[in-house]
This record gives structure tokens, C-alpha cells and sequence, in this order.
């Protein structure tokens, strides 16, 4: 017999996932136009305002302040008709250094939407879909989403839980990069321990081109250098720190990967495994942060790794015991959750 009452309140969480959605185009506005940032920059303000500071139309700006006033990302005084954003909104939209600046994270799901038509045929097939035949916007915007967690976290806490490697970064390290990206990792450690020597490889040409370009913006090129790889087969050796940011899980072979990370090693060295947050049952991971790494695991993560020799499909939400016995597997003896965030956790090997 029909429940009334929890159709309801069904039907009211899909008006507020739905909301949701809906709003991922108007912040994406609202960040390109630079409408944020004027509200920042310039207080409470009016939609006649508004249009004048950032220079767009004022109808426009009146019904996407509406918008945002009806989700919450703004507050409304209805007594003066101005919109203002506050200094938590402001972090959350406007400020990249910011721990919970999230725009990376709206694109990401324009990303995932662009490759829906990419993997939705994968279903059926059970093939996978490479990283470099996925949406051109995805390269760029998982630099982004992931940047300010490596931004806060990494130097200042994830390196620090490891033992003894931030004594050996100071005085002078060779550390790999594996699976880099853009290679914001690779610069946040390189500026905190010049006197140490990193090394980024990623299988993907395109980022890898990128991550150059950011090594000289940040000023670290005479102490960084990026080359194309991949995780089974980079070259080096003797390596005192070996770091993979978020990509073990999206490896088709994560076993050999761990293999070949323990070959290039010196033998008192550190693999350093950063991976988002997971429990080892689903029941686990039946939250507001599970939710979205299944989605993404849905449509980037196991259709990368499938592309791959081996597909082991991992999945983003793999958890510490599938991971800690891949990496054992691959000839490790010692791993342990170094640290954690609400959205990471921070392995390391011996």
C-alpha cells in the first residue's frame, strides 16, 4: 500500500537534488562572469549594481541573484532588495586558496554529464573508456577540484604524518609524482623543499604539457621536470618518496603499479597513497561524500581503469583493505592510514 507520507518526503529530496542540479549552470555563470567576486569585492548590492560592477546585462544579473538567493548561496535583505555574499560563501565560490573552495567540483559535474554519452554505451559492452577519449573539459577540471585539497593539506599535514620523509625532503629528496595530472602536487611539494628533486610522470601527453606550463608559473622548474609514463614502466630508480595522488584506484593494474613503485625505491623509502575517502563496505559509504565518489567512480574512475591492461576497476571507493592488500601484493610489507581528511585518506608503505 502507498506510504503518502515517505512519497513526499521522496518527492521533496528530488526537488532538492534536482535543485541542485539545476544550480550547476548558474554557478558556473556566476564564477566565469566574475559575479562573486564582485559581490566580494564590493558589498551588498542591488541588481542594477551588480550589472555595473561586473559589467553584464541587469536583467540577467536580477534573476540569477534571485537564484542564488532562493538556494541559499546568497543572502537576501528583502528591506533594502540587495544581495550580499558572505565570508563562508565567499569561500566556498570565490577564494581557490580557500579548503572548501569548490568550483572545481561544479565543473567537474559538467564534466561528468558531457560523458555520460561516452560511457553510457560502456554499459552494454562492459570495455572501458580511456582517460584521454574522455570529455576534453575533464583534464583541466580534475586539476582544479582536487587543487585545494593538496593546496591545504598536503605540505602542512599529509607529508608531516609520514615517517621521517619531511626530515629527508629538507635536507634533500628524490621523489616521483606518479599519475600527476597538471601537476599541482608535484609543485606544492617542489616550492616547500627546494633542496629536493621532483619528477611527474603521467600516461596522458596533453596534462603533462600543462604541468610544464605550471612549473614555470610557480617558479619550480629548475627543481621539477615532467615526463609521459606510465605508473607499470616509469623509469628511475632509488627513489626516497613516491607519491600517487588520488589515481591508484583508476589504474587497470593497480598490483603492478605497487610492484614497480617497490622496485624504484630505495629500500628505506615511502610510497605515499593519497585516496579519497572510503570505508571497506558499502554500508560505509552510504553518505552525502559516498554518493558523489560513486557517481564519479561511475563515470571516470572504473571506465579509465577498464581501458587499461588488466581493468581491475578499483572504483573510487575502493577502501583500505582492497588497497592495503593491492600494495602488499605488489611486495609491500608495512601500510597504514597515515591520516585522514572527510574526503581522503592518506596511506603509506614500506
Amino acid at each position: 500500500m502507498l506510504n503518502e507520507t515517505k512519497l513526499n518526503d521522496f518527492i521533496y529530496k528530488m526537488l532538492g537534488d534536482l535543485g541542485g542540479a539545476f544550480s550547476v549552470p548558474m554557478v558556473r555563470i556566476g564564477d566565469r562572469l566574475g559575479l562573486y567576486a564582485a559581490l566580494k569585492e564590493h558589498g551588498p548590492m542591488n541588481s542594477a549594481e551588480l550589472s555595473a560592477k561586473a559589467g553584464v546585462a541587469e536583467r540577467y544579473a536580477r534573476e540569477w541573484l534571485s537564484h542564488q538567493a532562493a538556494s541559499g548561496y546568497l543572502d537576501y535583505d528583502a528591506a533594502t532588495n540587495t544581495f550580499a555574499l558572505s565570508p563562508e560563501q565567499a569561500m566556498v565560490f570565490v577564494e581557490p586558496g580557500s579548503p572548501v573552495y569548490l568550483q572545481g567540483a561544479f565543473d567537474l559535474a559538467v564534466a561528468m554529464i558531457e560523458n555520460q554519452a561516452k560511457v553510457e554505451p560502456a554499459f552494454r559492452t562492459g570495455e572501458g573508456v580511456g582517460w584521454g577519449d574522455q570529455t576534453p573539459c575533464l583534464f583541466c577540471t580534475t586539476g582544479r577540484f582536487f587543487r585545494p585539497a593538496y593546496q591545504n593539506n598536503l605540505v602542512s599535514s599529509w607529508l608531516p604524518a609520514l615517517d621521517g620523509v619531511v626530515e629527508k625532503l629538507e635536507s634533500g629528496a628524490s621523489v616521483a609524482d606518479i599519475g600527476c595530472g597538471h601537476g599541482f602536487s608535484t609543485i606544492f611539494m617542489a616550492k616547500a623543499f627546494p633542496n629536493s628533486t621532483f619528477v611527474g610522470y603521467d600516461f596522458h601527453p596533453s596534462s603533462i604539457e600543462q604541468a610544464r606550463v605550471h612549473a614555470k608559473q610557480h617558479g619550480v622548474a629548475a627543481n621539477t621536470k615532467f615526463e609521459v609514463a606510465l605508473a607499470r614502466e616509469y623509469p628511475g630508480h632509488d627513489f626516497d618518496l613516491v607519491t600517487f595522488f588520488d589515481c591508484l584506484h583508476d589504474m587497470g593494474d593497480p598490483v603492478g603499479a605497487a610492484r614497480h613503485v617497490r622496485e624504484t625505491l630505495r629500500p628505506d623509502g615511502t610510497w605515499m597513497v593519497v585516496e579519497p575517502a572510503a570505508g571497506d563496505r558499502l554500508v560505509d559509504n552510504i553518505n552525502p561524500v559516498g554518493r558523489l565518489s560513486y557517481a564519479a567512480s561511475t563515470l571516470i574512475c572504473v571506465p579509465t581503469s577498464l581501458d587499461q591492461p588488466v581493468g581491475a576497476a578499483f572504483g573510487a571507493q575502493a577502501g583500505f583493505a582492497k588497497l592495503s592488500s593491492a600494495i602488499k601484493e605488489g611486495g609491500f610489507t608495512h601500510v597504514r592510514k597515515a591520516t585522514e581528511t572527510p574526503f581522503n585518506m592518506v596511506l603509506e608503505a614500506r
